[in-house]
């Protein structure tokens, strides 16, 4: 479906009820900005439709490019992209909440209603923090010697791996 004022692909499907009969509208992302941010504005003293929400959620939400450049920030440790968060809903490791901070706060706070863990902690099997950031680098840089054929290098990373794992210090060359 096309928007009812230009040529580009409808994405937002209004349907206004404030008047006798509901109304429909169809609009490309542009003119649905438009749209709302008037009905906002001639809204101003009147209580909050659905339509003003929208204008709110648009000024709130981030836009194309942002959002764009936001996916493309990586975790310095793990090597996790915001976008990868944002498709499995899963962090690689706890530096990622201090990389995605800015992001991430707002969302825990939805989420949460906090920011700050309150709940019990285990009191054993707690990993060293620096062993732990280390698997994970040791991880990434393995999955990457893979990904460009480098396998003696994978090999090499895989055994510093084990020898972390089995508690080991690992052999310096």
């Amino acid at each position: 479906m096309k928007c009812q004022h230009c040529e580009k692909p409808a994405t937002f499907h209004i349907t206004e009820l404030t008047e006798e009969e509901p109304q429909e509208l169809h609009l490309c992302e542009d003119h649905a900005r438009d749209y709302l941010s008037h009905t906002e504005a001639s809204d101003a003293d009147t209580p909050p439709t659905l339509a003003g929400a929208l204008a709110q959620q648009l000024k709130v939400g981030q836009t194309a490019e942002d959002l764009a450049r936001l996916d493309q920030q990586t975790c310095p440790v793990c090597g996790i992209t915001f976008y990868e968060f944002r498709n499995h809903g899963r962090l690689g490791c706890p530096h990622d909440y201090l990389a995605f901070a800015e992001e991430l706060e707002p969302l825990l706070l939805n989420i949460h209603g906090d920011t700050h863990h309150t709940g019990k902690t285990p009191v054993h099997h707690q990993p060293d923090a620096i062993e732990g950031m280390e698997l994970i680098r040791l991880r990434r840089e393995m999955k990457e010697a893979i990904e460009h054929e480098e396998y003696e290098k994978a090999s090499e990373l895989r055994d510093l791996i084990q020898q972390l794992h089995d508690g080991q210090a690992p052999e310096k060359d």
